[in-house]
């Protein structure tokens, strides 16, 4: 009777660890299928409100990026035979022709040339002058809203790190309304407010400054041919006729 009853009893204990077992792969599997329905929509959404000045700078930057880079594109374009067919003009004194040349090339170094050529027969250092303010004016046009980048990359992380505040605000608050019945889920949406802007603020701080350098960079490329054709120019001015 006895070896009947214990083997009931490891018969009931071996259920009842089956039951266990297949509970926790259910709540497992459960969670899992939780998880994988967050979408990437669904995580910026529970950023809170802070998400929209985030996306706003985000929008901001992408194109400012993809603008100044159309813009620096086109102004580093070069023309291997230009400055050989202004030297030529040059000499042969067809002084009309090789502004109609510069006209023609929508170039910063067309419209640099063009300015030292319109102030051919005045003194070298009045053609220098010119030639250099109007490189100066050349370079700040491409330079134009690339200020912002650098703004947004400084002000986007901090953004996030409001965020970051407002939320953990939220999470402590929820918390203190609760009372004794302190439950996850009431502190999940302030923790998720709180990693979510932290996260995206870095983001758009990180894309906005590599946006930056690569536009800085690609400037800097276009000073070098200004100042290297407007030495090729004086050097032209120089030569006996």
């Amino acid at each position: 009777m006895f070896l009947n009853i214990f083997l009931q009893i490891v018969q009931g204990g071996d259920s009842v660890v089956t039951a266990t077992a297949d509970t926790v792969q259910k709540t497992v599997e459960s969670a899992s299928q939780q998880y994988d329905t967050l979408s990437f929509w669904d995580l910026a959404l529970k950023g809170g409100p802070v998400m929209i000045p985030i996306a706003l700078l985000l929008v901001i930057a992408v194109y400012i990026f993809f603008d100044r880079y159309i813009v620096t594109s086109k102004a580093s374009k070069e023309d291997t035979g230009f400055m050989a067919n202004i030297k030529h003009y040059i000499m042969e004194g067809k002084i009309d022709q090789a502004q109609t040349m510069c006209r023609s090339n929508p170039t910063p170094m067309a419209r640099m040339i063009e300015k030292g050529i319109s102030r051919i027969g005045r003194p070298l250092n009045d053609i220098t002058t010119a030639i250099e303010n109007e490189g100066k004016l050349q370079v700040a046009k491409l330079e134009k809203s690339i200020a912002f980048l650098s703004t947004i990359a400084g002000i986007g992380p901090m953004i996030g790190f409001l965020g970051t505040v407002t939320g953990m605000i939220t999470a402590f608050y929820d918390l203190s309304k609760s009372g004794n019945n302190l439950d996850i889920a009431l502190l999940s949406g302030g923790i998720y407010e709180a990693m979510v802007t932290t996260v995206a603020g870095l983001i758009v701080g990180i894309l906005a400054s590599l946006a930056y350098n690569v536009i800085i960079a690609r400037v800097e490329k276009i000073v070098y041919i200004l100042e290297a054709r407007s030495t090729e120019f004086l050097d032209i001015l120089n030569e006996p006729a």
